[in-house]
């Protein structure tokens, strides 16, 4: 055989591998064929040849171990007991972008599963590898990097840190700082990984300036980039006042307000987002944000949006009430609680729901002013329906039940109260007992209206225990009226007077 035709042969022998190895990645790219693969055996293959001489071959065989482990954990887990992710990591000093950018694709896959196989990324040293895509020149290795490294960042504080350590943070700053959208994207989603788990991890981001940089970011109008960037900046601000703080002394209020009409309706959350993490901390935090017009734009935003986008937006609303009384008293003065009432009325998730009960509960618990101005949306039926409901969740029942008492601890509006001496069982009866028994003594008006109205009359059919909180209250109630109008309110004093009336016919015939 000639030196040609051995040429020729090896040559075969090499398209036909790559041939192979590509029509794994494009099969591995549909969730149908994964499990066919798998059961003949796909990994053997792919484990030879990652070992490949030729470029080609290894990096299309790494793009299809990227593609079978995306779609399935036991795949990723199989690459892991293979020991081929060493074998990435060993050979990354020699490779081109392609390459590469196959790897942190596996990295990625890998790590995105669970908190061990991303710790499994880290020990065989995928980290490291792509601390040093990031220093690369191309962006697309920067940006599969950047995916890679928040792939292991999201699951836990150690993980996180490992990032954190490795020197990763700066050279993520600096990709924000690169001209591709994709690049500035992935580089603000990885430091909003980072960031979410502890102060420290928030702190070792903002120590490199990175507040500053993002905050220039929200006058970009790419949708995804922004929701990247306020998504980042929630993660810092949750964690304490200072923090909270810094981001605030960014200056990216009131600008960040425009981007509540934004059309991308996930930066409008993460911008409501930004603003709960934010006024959580303290009264002062929380005034700034109403000072800006944070508040009276999250409650017409509420109006406009249904389900999950709805939720920073209650919560924000609750945490501002629950910071003093005042700052309650500016959500119902914007028609807070109309909106909220509108929004528990449409909405039929029950974390939805609770955070709302609770929400409420914050607005109304502080003074009469505030409970009667909750109470006139007629919410403490509704919270008491939440409460008794069988199907209600055990968190909607409590916080339904915890925001019911508090509002009507400090509630004076009867009308309504009054419904609820119909329907209330008795752990909730002694609180609306209680303050019936506060304000009738005082208010004549109110004393009428509670004859007419039937409410007297209900009052004398509650079965309470002698000696009760419920029947003291009861007592106190029944004082505030002449004993006959008691008497006549009481359950079989009617038949007692037709009784006396037969009798009087009869006796009047005896005489006769």
């Amino acid at each position: 055989m000639s030196q040609r035709e051995i040429i020729r042969e090896f040559e075969q022998e090499q398209r036909s591998r790559f041939q192979f190895v590509q029509m794994i990645a494009d099969r591995a790219s549909r969730p149908q064929n994964i499990e066919t693969l798998q059961r003949v055996g796909v990994m053997s293959s792919l484990h030879l040849l990652i070992q490949e001489v030729s470029p080609g071959i290894q990096q299309t065989a790494a793009l299809a171990l990227g593609r079978l482990a995306d779609h399935s954990i036991d795949l990723a887990k199989v690459i892991v007991t293979e020991d081929i992710l060493p074998q990435l990591v060993h050979s990354f000093p020699s490779k081109n972008r392609f390459y590469k950018k196959a790897a942190a694709f596996v990295f990625r896959a890998v790590a995105k599963h669970s908190p061990d196989l991303a710790q499994a990324v880290v020990a065989c040293g995928g980290v490291d590898a792509m601390f040093l895509c990031l220093e690369d020149f191309d962006p697309g290795v920067k940006e599969a990097a950047a995916w890679a490294l928040g792939s292991v960042a999201q699951h836990n504080e150690l993980l996180a840190q490992s990032v954190v350590d490795v020197g990763a943070v700066p050279l993520l700053l600096l990709c924000l700082r690169e001209p591709e959208m994709a690049l500035k994207r992935m580089a603000a989603s990885t430091l909003s990984d980072i960031c979410k788990h502890t102060p420290e991890l928030a702190q070792a981001v903002v120590d490199t300036g990175a507040v500053a940089q993002l905050a220039l970011m929200i006058r970009y109008r790419d949708a995804k980039l922004k929701r990247q960037v306020f998504s980042a900046l929630s993660q810092i601000s949750k964690h304490s006042v200072a923090l909270a703080e810094m981001v605030i002394e960014a200056e990216i209020f009131p600008a960040a307000l425009a981007c509540l009409r934004d059309p991308d309706e996930y930066v409008r959350k993460n911008v409501t987002t930004l603003m709960r993490e934010v006024v959580k901390h303290s009264p002062e935090l929380s005034q700034v944000i109403v000072n800006c017009g944070g508040m009276s734009s999250v409650i017409d935003s509420l109006g406009e949006c249904q389900g999950s986008l709805r939720l920073p937006g209650i919560m924000m609303l609750g945490y501002i009430a629950a910071q003093n009384e005042n700052l309650a008293m500016g959500i119902i003065l914007s028609k807070g609680v109309q909106q909220l009432a509108l929004c528990l009325s449409e909405e039929r998730e029950q974390h939805i729901k609770a955070a709302m009960a609770w929400s409420i509960g914050q607005i109304g618990h502080h003074t009469p002013e505030h409970a009667n101005a909750v109470a006139k949306e007629k919410l403490l039926p509704s919270l008491l329906q939440l409460y008794m409901e069988a199907s209600s969740s055990e968190d909607l029942q409590v916080k339904s039940k915890k925001a019911l008492k508090s509002i009507l601890q400090k509630c004076t509006y009867l009308p309504a109260l009054e419904p609820l001496l119909y329907d209330a069982p008795s752990n909730i009866l002694k609180h609306v007992a209680c303050q019936f028994s506060k304000v009738l003594p005082h208010d004549s008006k109110a004393r009428r209206l509670f004859v007419t109205s039937g409410g007297l009359k209900k009052v004398q059919e509650i079965d309470a225990e002698q000696g009760s909180p419920l029947q003291e209250y009861i007592n106190a109630i029944n004082s505030c009226f002449p004993e006959e109008i008691v008497r006549y309110c009481t359950p079989g004093y009617s038949d007692v007077l037709l009784e006396k009336v037969e009798n009087y016919q009869l006796a009047t015939h005896q005489r006769m």
